[in-house]
């Protein structure tokens, strides 16, 4: 069994990450006096904290059980266990290294969020799937939470909520009572063609119209993107401010010295998002650039179609890239009594 429960797009800027530091669950450490439990509440031997020479193997886990996601499946493992270092959060496998969930809390510490769920093919249906989901459960409510989410916790998420196409995650999700409140959805953009192969003398128009209404467009590698991280807290949130820094590839753009836009790649591995235009600046067609800037790069890295992720604004990836809605994804909440 396989969960994908956990921008661009349509996140809660409430989300953002401000707990309490907890050492490195991946080191093998939990919050003092936490073990996980089992489905009964009573402790559970086969079940325990992930360590950092687990890593590699759950990374090949998650390749072998997450067939819609197998080519990034254990960049994914390693993303989630290299949160934001306020992030309280666990990783738990089992006693054979078949099974692994990871889970967190938000921000404000009343919601616990199961990031990824994973069980190798040859290990499901043996109930690990019930087992990890419930123990991180105890892990969440020993924590704080009232609520536990099947939904991604930005800024560090592997999905915005279970992909409908894992069926039996939406099984165990439905069977432990769930809920079902919220529906997301990815849209996809073929490469090259969507980074904007359309001719030298279109390409120049665009650079020569931008130029006129005084923006200038810029890359900004890893370790130079302070003053992008500051614009993107400023106008919309932290989350987007730990993305742009984390990102495979940033762009933006600027008018009279101030940064008016910026769009990011690969935060979420192989993912485009987030992008954003301050308000006073919109009209210019400046996210388009920046978009296909981007996507430029994700073509020269290799890939042949990028997913947009948690999209909100699908009309404009429409018309920009001729990007289509392909993921959809169910998010699901239950309280923890």
């Amino acid at each position: 069994m396989t969960a994908a429960p956990g921008p661009a797009r349509d996140r809660p800027a409430t989300s953002a990450p401000t707990g309490r530091g907890v050492p490195g669950t991946a080191a093998g450490a939990t919050p003092a006096g936490v073990a996980p439990t089992g489905a009964d509440g009573g402790e559970s031997a086969a079940v325990r904290p992930v360590r950092p020479a687990d890593l590699p193997v759950l990374g090949e886990l998650a390749r072998d059980a997450l067939v819609h996601d197998a080519g990034e499946a254990a960049a994914l493992v390693s993303r989630l266990a290299a949160p934001p270092q306020e992030r309280v959060w666990t990783a738990l496998t089992t006693a054979g290294l078949d099974g692994v969930v990871f889970a967190s809390l938000s921000a404000t510490g009343d919601a616990g969020h199961v990031d990824l769920l994973a069980v190798h093919p040859a290990a499901q249906g043996r109930g690990l799937g019930r087992d990890l989901l419930r123990a991180a459960e105890d892990w969440l409510r020993d924590q704080g939470a009232r609520e536990v989410r099947l939904a991604g916790n930005p800024p560090c998420y592997a999905w915005p909520g279970i992909d409908v196409r894992y069926t039996p995650a939406v099984c165990l999700a439905e069977s432990l009572g769930y809920e079902r409140y919220r529906a997301a959805f990815n849209m996809t953009a073929d490469l090259p063609a969507a980074a904007g192969d359309r001719g030298d003398g279109e390409e120049r128009q665009e650079r020569e119209r931008l130029a006129a209404a005084g923006v200038t467009l810029h890359a900004a590698p890893p370790g130079e993107r302070a003053e992008v991280a500051a614009f993107a807290r400023r106008v919309w949130n932290g989350n987007w401010a730990w993305e742009a820094e984390q990102a495979t590839g940033c762009h933006y753009a600027s008018r009279d010295g101030e940064i008016i836009g910026f769009a990011a790649w690969g935060s979420r591995p192989a993912w485009f998002g987030p992008m954003g235009t301050a308000e006073a600046a919109r009209g210019l067609g400046v996210g388009r650039v920046l978009l296909r800037r981007c996507l430029a790069e994700q073509a020269a890295a290799g890939l042949t179609s990028v997913q947009i992720g948690w999209v909100a604004p699908i009309r404009f990836y429409a018309r920009a890239v001729g990007a289509r809605v392909e993921r959809v994804f169910w998010l699901y909440r239950r309280d923890l009594g």
